[in-house]
């Protein structure tokens, strides 16, 4: 699995969504894990963003997925990155040094 991190900013029509049902946010998050893809944290957040989510999912496509089919409902807009775990990153990093060191 893939991670991402996810950063979302609510539409005026999204911002009235949640202040007359904030239990929505809870209904989007299992159409989410319907599409098959992971929340595995979610904040809320002060500043431009308004949530930023950390998600897994199997691939780009699936991602790609949700980022398109949320943002095609006109209630928010996302920005979608992916994430790499540190540990891997390191070793990673790890074997480009041995190629250098030839």
């Amino acid at each position: 699995m893939a991670y991402y991190l996810m950063l979302t900013r609510l539409t005026d029509h999204g911002r009235k969504t949640i202040r007359s049902k904030p239990s929505r946010l809870k209904e989007v998050n299992r159409e989410v894990e319907a599409m098959g893809v992971k929340i595995i944290a979610q904040y809320f957040l002060l500043g431009i963003y308004d949530f930023v989510n950390i998600l897994s999912a199997p691939d780009n496509w699936n991602v790609s997925r949700v980022a398109m089919e949320l943002g095609a409902r006109g209630t928010l807009e996302t920005i979608t990155m992916p994430a790499m775990p540190i540990d891997e990153f390191i070793r990673y990093m790890e074997t480009l040094d041995k190629y250098k060191k030839k």
